[in-house]
């Protein structure tokens, strides 16, 4: 018969040191749950014929069980990573890294109570959705903004509010997919907007908007392809010509701008429309990321025209749609930046886009000297590209310095395996069977980290 008597009591088991100090990380619910798990899954062994023979391994064996089941459902799975790819925007590693006046003011934010929906001035309920808003008209030039949480959202909500029941206008070229296999057209019809669409995917003209207005047109509707390029063959209204159809014959001019961009575009070396230029052609409303090539947290930000965004606030979906705390504060924090002319050195993202080739070469060299001082161990520096990524400036390549790493006996997806294991987590990139760092998205307060993952590897 198995001697399920060395199997000591769940009392007992706790008065040990070891077994304390897990109630102590985990708390006495959960490690009782665990230590019970553990005991069964020893009953499960003995009964195998596989278990110890004292009370002592039984004991050693279920606080050894309870640890490692705590453990595992303790363990967070959103957790901070390196980003060695060269992918400045990627949405799988959260997108835009906030700058540090941003990480600051949402600890300030969130450690209390905040005047999210509280008038200091009047001493009285106030609204949420006119924070940032008068940095955002400052910076955009647009009489009105708000905000939402995400682009998305932005899209639905201004669709929604506008045209609901009502035909948008939109090209055939610009009926895009983003990201998640969300389409523009299920968008569309998921706020309740009737679809029109205008031309051919590569070939829309103004005159193609204008032939297709009639008494239930709500919208024309822009949508900037920062996903794709379509090559060759193509034409497309610019948008002044859009704003002119469309005052001409009373219909309002809308456009998604996707990724949105507040610096200046041409010195960053992107061909991306900026916010303030959108605005100037005389949009009614546009909307775009506030996490792509803004560089803050995420969110749909909405500007334009005061009449529409009016209505746009009145709309039910806005309550749905509206962010907290949190984001507000990381979202002004970083426009403070654009508006005191520092974002260029101090968001992220902007740094990252401006480095040069050689600015990144003088970082990596100080890695290829200690790896390569490591016996079995070998880094070469060569020239090659990053990408901006989250479906902004698709086809720009920015130059850079890669680093290639090899080690004897470890195969590159060992190696890049090993570095997703590594405390923290290194994400690299592997091409044509090399494994590759970029240090281009590497923050150069990681640089310590980074290193010490190599040398520990």
């Amino acid at each position: 018969m198995p001697d399920f008597q060395v199997i000591p009591s769940i009392d007992e088991l706790r008065k040990r040191p070891a077994v304390r100090a897990l109630e102590i990380r985990f708390g006495a619910s959960a490690t009782v749950d665990a230590l019970r798990a553990a005991a069964g899954a020893l009953r499960r062994s003995i009964l195998d014929g596989l278990s110890g023979t004292t009370s002592h391994d039984a004991a050693e064996r279920i606080e050894a069980g309870a640890a490692t089941i705590l453990d595992s459902a303790f363990t967070r799975s959103l957790e901070p990573v390196i980003n060695a790819t060269g992918v400045i925007i990627h949405t799988n590693l959260g997108r835009a890294p906030l700058a540090a006046a941003a990480i600051e003011r949402v600890a300030a934010v969130a450690r209390g109570y905040a005047s999210l929906e509280y008038d200091l001035a009047r001493g009285g309920r106030g609204s949420r959705d006119g924070h940032a808003e008068p940095l955002l008209r400052r910076l955009s030039g647009a009489e009105a903004a708000v905000v939402v949480n995400n682009n998305a959202a932005a899209t639905l909500l201004m669709l929604a509010a506008l045209a609901a029941g009502r035909e948008v206008v939109v090209s055939r070229g610009e009926l895009v997919e983003i990201g998640g296999g969300f389409r523009v057209p299920d968008v569309m019809a998921q706020s309740g907007a009737v679809l029109r669409e205008v031309g051919t995917t590569n070939k829309t003209r103004a005159a193609d908007y204008a032939a297709a207005v009639n008494e239930r047109t709500a919208l024309i509707l822009r949508v900037h392809p920062s996903n794709f390029r379509i090559e060759g063959f193509t034409e497309r209204p610019t948008l002044g010509e859009l704003v002119d159809v469309g005052r001409r014959l009373g219909v309002p001019v809308v456009e998604d701008l996707g990724s949105g961009f507040l610096a200046d575009a041409n010195r960053a070396g992107l061909d991306e429309p900026s916010v303030q230029e959108t605005i100037a052609a005389g949009v009614d409303v546009c909307c775009f990321s506030g996490d792509k090539l803004l560089g803050g947290p995420q969110a749909g930000i909405i500007a334009g025209r005061s009449a529409p965004l009016a209505r746009i606030r009145r709309h039910p979906l806005m309550r749905a749609l509206r962010v907290d705390k949190m984001t507000y504060a990381a979202l002004e924090a970083t426009l403070v930046e654009y508006a005191s002319d520092r974002a260029r050195t101090t968001i992220p993202v902007q740094r990252m886009l401006t480095a040069t080739r050689d600015d990144i070469r003088v970082r990596a060299a100080r890695f290829t000297d200690a790896v390569n001082a490591r016996s079995g161990w070998h880094a070469e520096l060569f020239d090659g590209f990053s990408a901006v990524g989250g479906g902004s400036a698709p086809g720009v390549e920015l130059p850079t310095t890669l680093m290639s790493i090899t080690a004897v006996g470890r195969s590159p997806d060992a190696l890049d395996a090993q570095l997703r294991g590594a405390t923290p987590p290194v994400v690299a990139r592997i091409e044509r069977d090399r494994l590759l760092i970029d240090l281009r998205t590497v923050l150069e307060s990681e640089d310590a980290a980074l290193l010490g993952v190599l040398m520990r590897l």
